[in-house]
């Protein structure tokens, strides 16, 4: 626990100044030539948080690739690696296209195009076993470290990058209050064969953290004159976003009980790895996207 409180606040403080960042950034006059090409008379918002989107999907593909072997598949890491970053290629060349149908079929092809390539390189040394979980296992990576976490850049295209701070905020509030819920009531398992330290009560306290901060959020937003959701759509929001990114933190135990391990990795003192960090938001993300598109 002493880790987790010394590097939490660390990790929100440098969030916290890589989207300050973003926001200069943004303001700033783009030269002719980028001009051109993106329609747009300033840097492309995002510009600043992509080489960090980038740095955790590469070492979330890393530890993915240690999952997949440990259960005797083949998953070579740089090819694992290499998976997601065409899903966030595939995101970068979608958002540059005028047409939804060459964007849809872009994507489509990326998906086929990562099937085929994968199934070829596992095959390359003229054996067929082990071709097909290899390939699912590239898709998987393609999917869940290349597609969800693009949609934090989409997301920053369409919105204040405090409007993505405050998404990421109230997912992590989730995380933050059940932890510290279950440790000091929990009693009662969640779900005791799938992660045996989650408990009832710490969801619940995950929530309500997660509805206050996204209540508060909202309100400090709209007082602010950003372009953010209502307080009431704010303190549905945190509740939505508690319970998906409970959800993601799940899907993550579940791959890490696959593989026989407690953490993906040991990068990050106190939390694990990175997948024990962007866990939940990378599941939230996507849904936040299209949450915040419907209430404009």
């Amino acid at each position: 626990m002493r880790k987790r409180l010394l590097l939490g606040p660390v990790l929100i403080a440098a969030l916290v100044g890589l989207l300050w960042l973003d926001e200069i950034v943004d303001r700033l006059a783009a030269p002719e030539w980028l001009s051109k090409l993106t329609g747009a008379p300033t840097w492309p918002a995002g510009l600043a948080i992509l080489p960090i989107v980038v740095f955790l999907s590469v070492l979330g593909a890393a530890e993915l690739a240690v999952m997949i072997r440990a259960r005797q598949a083949s998953a070579s890491t740089p090819w694992t690696i290499a998976a997601a970053m065409f899903g966030l290629v595939a995101w970068g060349v979608a958002d540059t296209t005028a047409s939804s149908m060459t964007t849809a079929a872009f994507v489509f092809s990326s998906v086929v195009g990562v099937l085929i390539a994968s199934m070829v390189f596992y095959a390359r040394h003229k054996s067929c076993e082990g071709v097909t979980a290899a390939a699912a296992g590239s898709l998987l990576s393609f999917a869940y470290l290349g597609v969800m976490p693009g949609f934090i850049l989409a997301l920053r295209h369409e919105h204040s990058a405090w409007v993505l701070l405050w998404v990421l905020l109230t997912i992590k509030a989730c995380d933050t209050g059940a932890y510290f819920t279950g440790k000091a009531i929990g009693r009662h398992k969640l779900i005791p064969w799938l992660s045996p330290g989650k408990t009832w009560e710490g969801l619940l306290g995950g929530v309500v953290w997660s509805v206050v901060s996204g209540g508060l959020g909202a309100w400090l937003l709209v007082r602010a004159g950003i372009a953010a959701p209502s307080v009431v759509h704010g303190l549905i929001a945190g509740a939505v976003f508690a319970l998906l990114g409970q959800a993601g933190d799940l899907i993550e135990s579940m791959l890490k009980r696959d593989a026989g391990i407690k953490d993906s990795g040991a990068s990050l003192p106190g939390f694990g790895g990175v997948l024990d960090i962007i866990d939940s938001p990378i599941l939230v993300v996507p849904v936040a996207f299209w949450w915040l598109r419907a209430v404009g």
